[in-house]
């Protein structure tokens, strides 16, 4: 379909938000549906670092993608490859079989900073392309779309959380299940009302280590073990700490959740100790030194850690963790808050 004609009358802009999470790897049906009996979910948070996509007129027959951190590309509209750097923008293109449009993204987040950006660009892609049709917005239909579009196309299993915190925002607990004649999921929030989520604020912490991290290799190796029925304990306890930690978030226990988050931390440095780096180890080590927990964000081996405690302990670890990174290149402790609203449409 040519969007040209379309975009010409009005550009199409949409925004989502990335996350933090814990018990990720918990959200790939490889790993939920054996585990189907223990109720396995993941915990997320969805922060006001947005990811914003902007569909624009481009030339009849070609479909453009741009974002920062990556060199521009244009294809012909059946020739693109969805094994490229942004394959997955392509292939959510080509979903529409689009051409004729210009797809624009800016990140809030550092670029491979594991805060869910690339699924979170599909999300909003989506939604512009159900604006740009006038579908109506249906952010369950969209994190749908975004998950199997990009489980198609990865190469390795994918799991949604990404997908859902962008399309829904807010502080949640994600319950992984089967249904009928496919998976489902369960939205819990964790938190619902506005002061108790710009108190939680108070209550974390999220800093970027400075190295792009690299999901695949380390989410294969989860996988790989679990599959060969090597690491299938170790996954059911992470399972139940995520449990524990997302009632502890709920009751507003910040201590017992740190000592959840730390156990899960741990329990994943056992399988796989580069899911921190060098620099994520000592914030690590901090995070426990100051009564609080921490945790890297999506598959880890780089990009984000995010901790959790009382609001005192989180006020001195925020000192002790910008010492820590000063010296490192990009390094820094990211100015972001929780953000309720998930898929925004704005106006042109």
């Amino acid at each position: 379909m040519n969007f040209k004609k379309i975009l010409e009358h009005q550009k199409i802009h949409a925004s989502v938000p990335c996350r933090v999470d814990l018990g990720g790897t918990l959200d790939i049906s490889t790993f939920y549906l054996p585990m189907i009996h223990r109720l396995p979910s993941t915990f997320n948070i969805a922060l006001d670092l947005r990811t914003a996509v902007c569909l624009s007129p481009w030339q009849k027959g070609y479909v453009k993608v741009s974002s920062r951190g990556f060199e521009a590309a244009v294809f012909k509209k059946d020739e693109a490859p969805f094994n490229h750097p942004m394959g997955l923008m392509f292939a959510v293109a080509k979903y529409f079989d689009a051409h004729g449009v210009h797809i624009h993204i800016e990140s809030a987040s550092p670029p491979k900073s594991a805060l869910g950006g690339s699924s979170a660009a599909a999300v909003a892609i989506i939604a512009a392309f159900f604006k740009a049709l006038a579908n109506p917005i249906d952010p369950k239909q969209i994190a749908w779309l975004a998950h199997y579009t990009e489980a198609s196309v990865a190469g390795v299993p994918c799991g949604m959380q990404d997908q859902l915190a962008a399309a829904f925002g807010g502080v949640n607990q994600w319950i992984w299940k089967m249904g009928k004649g496919s998976p489902e999921f369960e939205q819990n929030p964790v938190l619902e009302t506005n002061q108790d989520i710009e108190q939680f604020n108070l209550n974390i912490l999220i800093a970027y280590c400075g190295i792009p991290h690299v999901s695949k290799d380390i989410n294969q190796q989860w996988v790989k073990s679990f599959v060969r029925g090597e690491t299938r304990l170790i996954f059911e306890k992470i399972a139940d700490l995520t449990k524990n930690f997302s009632k502890a978030v709920k009751n507003k226990n910040f201590k017992a959740a740190a000592e959840f988050m730390n156990q899960e931390t741990k329990l994943r440095l056992e399988m796989t100790p580069d899911v921190l780096d060098n620099t994520g180890k000592k914030l690590f080590e901090k995070a426990v030194n100051c009564d609080c927990g921490a945790r890297f964000t999506g598959a880890g081996g780089g990009g984000c850690l995010w901790a959790v405690g009382e609001a005192w302990d989180i006020k001195n670890l925020r000192s002790v963790w910008q010492k820590i990174l000063e010296p490192v290149e990009a390094a820094k402790i990211l100015d972001t808050k929780i953000e309720t609203k998930g898929i925004i449409i704005h106006k042109p």
